[in-house]
């Protein structure tokens, strides 16, 4: 059975054991390097690219004990990537299958280290490489590859998720999983649980089926002007409206948009105010940390207020191309919004709840001194 040669990610065990399968107490593993190569980082994501360098070596182990389907899952989980095996001799004289980006595929950026990616990325490609995994026999390579940006966009919220602040006084009781089917998975995903749970009594809960919808987190922002007292929120068409049939379909809001891999919800939020509505803003005051519908979703929100100069000449038409966005921006003054609120025509809850605390905290922003520290930058 040949053995392989590893100088990247697969070198973090919790990542191997994942895309294998099975625990890596089986395999036999000895360090060694590949002579005239050098393992470089990559620009379009934080995995490493092995090219040919004379006189440098790339450091790795070489694995021996792979089964055949252990190797299939490990060509389905780098195919992804773009990497195909070509057999290789090691500084060692022991021959193993390297795994080789197709040429031209990705731009490197300078050498790459295994411990600042564990520390950076470790726990991210683990929770994408699960589902990744998860369709392993069911999706071909390339329809995984053009679903892995959102993969690791859901793998992000997964992070985030290890530091909520929320929980203070809640039941931290044992949930068993049985299984979850992943029902669909495109941009969103669709999950079936088969759980049990701890009851208030401390016994368990028979099998429960729960469906989940999979979404990303979010950063949302109401930009508000202390200086003009004025917000400006954002119109565009939202699927549930339509999906419900509702008589309005375009959509009052604040800016909003999901946190990507490696993004802090604060830069998120910086990003999309001026992706979404053209402008910059001066600094964010955090308002809340939610669930969208924590019934039926994993979608939660990073919800703010951001300060920043609103003229009358800020408003337009804005957003991605690319992401076939047509974003229409309004002006409204701080008794307008409310007015908004008021009359229950806000049909945007994170809009109701930014409106709600900017009323509490409106007379400290307005006289907040120009160039005081803001809570979030």
């Amino acid at each position: 059975m040949a053995a392989l040669f590893f100088y990247g990610t697969l070198r973090h065990i919790p990542l191997l054991e994942i895309v294998l399968g099975h625990r890596f107490g089986d395999l036999r593993v000895t360090d060694d390097r590949l002579g005239d190569h050098a393992v470089l980082a990559v620009a379009e994501g934080p995995f490493p690219f092995i090219e040919a360098a004379v006189g440098q070596f790339a450091t790795g182990v070489r694995v021996e004990g792979l089964t055949g389907r252990d190797i299939e899952r490990l060509n389905f989980y780098e195919g992804s990537f773009a990497y195909d095996l070509r057999e290789m001799e090691l500084v060692s004289g022991q021959m193993a299958l390297v795994y080789f980006a197709h040429a031209d595929r990705w731009s490197t950026v300078g050498p790459w280290s295994l411990e600042q990616w564990q520390a950076e990325w470790g726990d991210l490609s683990c929770f994408a490489a699960i589902e990744v995994m998860d369709y392993f026999g069911k999706y071909s390579v390339d329809q995984v590859a053009r679903m892995f940006p959102m993969i690791r966009t859901r793998a992000a919220a997964m992070v985030n998720a290890q530091h909520s602040r929320h929980g203070g006084g809640t039941l931290h009781g044992r949930v068993d999983v049985d299984r979850i089917d992943r029902v669909y998975t495109n941009y969103f995903a669709l999950n079936e649980y088969h759980l049990s749970h701890e009851r208030f009594d401390g016994t368990m809960s028979n099998m429960l089926e729960r469906a989940v919808f999979v979404a990303s987190d979010a950063a949302l922002v109401l930009p508000y002007d202390p200086q003009r007292d004025r917000v400006l929120l954002v119109e565009q068409l939202r699927m549930g409206p339509v999906a419900r049939g509702d008589r309005s379909v375009w959509q009052m809001e604040p800016i909003a948009g999901r946190v990507d891999p490696g993004e802090t919800p604060a830069a998120a939020a910086h990003r999309e105010a001026a992706e979404e509505a053209g402008i910059s803003l001066q600094s964010l005051e955090p308002v809340a940390e939610v669930y969208a519908s924590p019934g039926d979703s994993t979608e939660f929100f990073y919800i703010y207020v951001g300060l920043t100069d609103l003229p009358d000449t800020v408003t337009g038409v804005n957003g991605l191309a690319s992401e076939a966005e047509d974003i229409r921006s309004h002006l409204f003054s701080f008794a307008a919004l409310m007015d908004l609120v008021d009359r229950q025509e806000a049909a945007n809850s994170p809009l109701v709840i930014a409106a709600y605390w900017l009323a509490r905290h409106r007379e400290r922003l307005r006289l907040r001194p120009p160039g005081a520290k803001p809570d979030v930058t």
